[in-house]
C-alpha cells in the first residue's frame, strides 16, 4: 500500500511532520507499505480542490525537503495547491501511484461549511477523482501546546480499515486538542450548518471608515462606493458548549469535537444531483430553450 501525505498548510508545517513521522513508524512496524509526502511549498489554506491556473505553465517546480524524525520519507514540496499536488503525484510524477491520500494535520477543524473551502479536504477528493482513498485530518486549534499526537494516532489507527474500503472513499476526520487519555471518544458525525463567516456589510468611507451599520448576519443597508471594503463578521465554527450530560447525543460535527470526541464523516465531492425534484426542473429548462429556439 502506498501512502501519499500532504496538506494545504504547507511542506513545513509541524501538523504535515507529526502525521508523517506516525506514518513512518506505522510503515515500519509492518513493512508492506510505503510513505510519500508531496506537499505545497506555501500555505494554501481554504484552497479547496483549487489546482490554478495551469494552462499558463508546462511544469511546476519543486524540492527535496527533510522532515526530522521521518528521514527516510522522500519529501517534496511543490510550487502547487494541495489538489494539484495530490493529481501531480497520482500520476506518477513523484514514482509509483499511490493507492491512499492522508492529508494534514490541519491546524483548526474542517467542520460544517468549511468542508465545501478546505484545501485539506479539496487535496483527498482530487485523489477520489483519480480512484483513490482519502483521509483528512484536522486538529482543533486555540488550545497549545497542539496535540499532534491524538491527532496522528486516530488517523494511524483508522487506516487500516480505509486501506480495504472501495476506492474513492474519503473520511473526514476532526479532533479535539486534547491529550489522548481525555479524548471522549470516536463519534461518526454529520455536517454542521456552523461557519466562520457570520456577515458581509459594506464599511462606510472605506478603508479605515467607520464600518458598516448593519449587526451580525444584518446588511448595512449603505450603497456600494465605486471602490471600498466589505467588512466580515467571523466567528468560530465550533460552538462553545459545556460538558454534555450523558442524555445527550450530539451528531453535528462541530458539537461533537466542542464536546471532546474525535468526530468522523464520510464525504463525496461534486457530482450529478439524481434528485426527482431536479430532474424536474432540467426538463423544464430544455422545454423553455427548445421554444425560445423554435422562434
Amino acid at each position: 500500500m502506498r501512502v501519499l501525505v500532504t496538506n494545504d498548510d504547507g511542506v513545513h508545517a509541524p501538523g504535515l511532520a507529526a502525521l508523517t513521522r506516525a506514518l513512518a513508524r506505522w510503515a515500519e512496524e509492518r513493512q508492506e507499505h510505503e510513505i510519500m509526502v508531496v506537499a505545497p511549498l506555501a500555505n494554501h489554506s481554504g484552497a479547496s480542490a483549487a489546482v490554478g491556473t495551469v494552462y499558463e505553465r508546462e511544469a511546476v517546480s519543486y524540492r527535496r525537503v527533510r522532515i526530522d524524525g521521518a528521514e527516510g520519507v522522500p519529501t517534496y514540496g511543490v510550487d502547487a495547491s494541495p489538489a494539484l499536488a495530490v493529481l501531480i503525484a497520482g500520476l506518477g510524477g513523484f514514482g509509483p501511484r499511490p493507492d491512499v491520500v492522508v492529508s494534514g494535520i490541519n491546524l483548526g477543524v474542517n467542520v460544517g461549511r468549511s468542508v465545501l473551502y478546505s484545501g485539506t479536504i479539496g487535496a483527498t477528493l482530487a485523489g477520489a477523482q483519480l480512484g483513490l482513498l482519502g483521509l483528512a485530518v484536522s486538529l482543533r486549534a486555540g488550545f497549545p501546546p497542539e496535540q499532534w499526537s491524538t491527532a496522528s494516532t486516530i488517523a494511524v489507527a483508522l487506516l487500516p480499515t480505509l486501506c480495504e474500503a472501495p476506492p474513492r472513499t474519503v473520511l473526514n476526520l476532526n479532533v479535539p486538542s486534547v491529550p489522548m487519555e481525555e479524548l471522549r471518544g470516536l463519534r461518526r458525525a454529520r455536517i454542521s450548518t456552523s461557519g466562520i463567516v457570520k456577515s458581509a456589510t459594506i464599511s462606510v468611507g472605506g478603508a479605515g471608515g467607520a464600518g458598516g451599520a448593519g449587526g451580525a448576519g444584518e446588511p448595512s443597508g449603505a450603497t456600494p462606493a465605486d471602490e471600498g471594503e466589505v467588512r466580515m463578521t467571523l466567528g468560530t465554527a465550533v460552538p462553545t458548549l459545556g460538558r454534555l450530560d450523558e442524555s445527550e447525543d450530539p451528531e453535528d460535527d462541530a458539537a461533537l469535537v466542542a464536546a471532546g470526541y474525535a468526530a468522523i464523516t464520510p464525504i463525496v465531492g461534486v457530482q450529478e444531483d439524481m434528485a426527482p425534484g431536479t430532474d424536474e426542473i432540467v426538463r423544464t429548462a430544455l422545454a423553455t430553450v427548445d421554444r425560445v429556439l423554435e422562434r
